[in-house]
């Protein structure tokens, strides 16, 4: 074999490992590129659904504030909760402040039950509907959102992707977990 032939040989062996080099290398960095932009898009799904009860909040505290003025430990903390979420900055900070709101909320559901005038105010039971479902979005984009990040933390934490995750920066994405006391039932007294 001549020299010139080796030679040919040799540069395209070199030039096919390069090629696959650069398309192990991109073809990871895209893929992560996808999933993060997936797990943002699901964020702000998840975002615009705790807007929404963020918004509704005000109405419902101040229809139970006139029946319930003996409750306004609850209201007070309902409020306070709202007010963290509204200040949150972060992701994980988000979810925190969200976790505590949906904790004040079912506290403050439990007080609706000593008031039965209240339950069947037309004003309450409105907002009450819209609670619930904006609550159920919020369940369904939580696990959107929580689907998004399990798929990306797989990809950037499976061999040989987690080099490549780890050399451009990418790093896990926090879940939307549900707080302890939310598994929890609510206790409803008379």
């Amino acid at each position: 074999m001549s020299a010139g032939k080796k030679f040919v040989i040799v540069l395209a062996v070199i030039a096919v490992l390069g090629i696959s080099l650069y398309s192990l290398f991109a073809g990871n960095y895209n893929k992560f590129v996808r999933m993060d932009v997936a797990i943002k898009a699901a964020w702000a799904q998840v975002e615009n659904q705790l807007q929404r009860r963020f918004d509704l909040i005000p109405n419902l505290v101040e229809t139970v504030k006139g029946y319930a003025k003996q409750e306004r430990d609850v209201l007070v903390e309902v409020t306070n909760a709202r007010s963290r979420v509204g200040g949150a900055g972060t992701v994980p900070d988000k979810i925190a402040a969200n976790n505590e709101l949906s904790g004040a909320l079912s506290r403050l559901m439990v007080v609706v039950e000593r008031y039965p005038d209240l339950k069947s105010n037309q004003n309450f039971m409105k907002l009450q509907d819209e609670l619930a479902g904006t609550e159920n979005r919020i369940a369904v984009e939580r696990m959107r959102y929580n689907d998004a990040v399990k798929i990306y933390n797989q990809a950037i934490r499976t061999f040989p992707a987690n080099f490549i995750a780890s050399m451009f920066g990418f790093k896990e994405a926090a879940f939307f977990e549900v707080p302890g006391e939310a598994k929890a039932a609510p206790q409803v007294k008379f």
